[in-house]
């Protein structure tokens, strides 16, 4: 008697090889000795895990972040923070605007350089996040100049 050959049986065998395949790069790219460890720790470099955050607030539980969490959710929402970024100067810029026409109170000045190496160490500008503008010769005419070109 011989093995008889069914359409599931030749379908299997032809997917097997993809299917092993697939399972065996899967195995090499995210096993702990794989590929996917070849960056960060085990190259010498500094991974970039994510840092544990406030459930609360939303900020990241780093040095100054209970100073900034103190002192800025007394008037807004921790998300007003969050979801913005900024420079050093930026937040300065912030701050000041905040106490002059906002009623925020005065820093003593190593509670304002807490807040501000905090914001801008964890909320500071990202680099990564934009392409640069395009220069001027490659934009396309301002629609505009086409209107007004038009009317005269």
């Amino acid at each position: 008697m011989g093995i008889r050959t069914t359409r599931r049986h030749r379908a299997w065998s032809s997917t097997r090889p993809l299917l092993m395949t697939g399972l065996l790069l899967g195995a090499v790219l995210f096993s702990p000795f794989g590929l996917a460890q070849s960056t960060g720790e085990a190259s010498g470099q500094a991974t970039d895990a994510p840092l544990e955050t406030d459930p609360d607030s939303g900020f990241v539980m780093a040095e100054g972040w209970q100073t900034v969490k103190g002192n800025c959710t007394v008037c807004h929402s921790a998300a007003l923070v969050t979801q913005n970024r900024g420079s050093r100067e930026h937040w300065a810029y912030l701050i000041d605007w905040m106490q002059e026409t906002q009623g925020l109170w005065q820093f003593n000045p190593e509670m304002e350089a807490t807040i501000l190496d905090y914001l801008s160490t964890h909320y500071g500008p990202r680099t990564d996040a934009r392409r640069q503008n395009l220069p001027k010769h490659l934009m396309p005419p301002a629609p505009q100049a086409n209107e007004t070109s038009a009317e005269g």
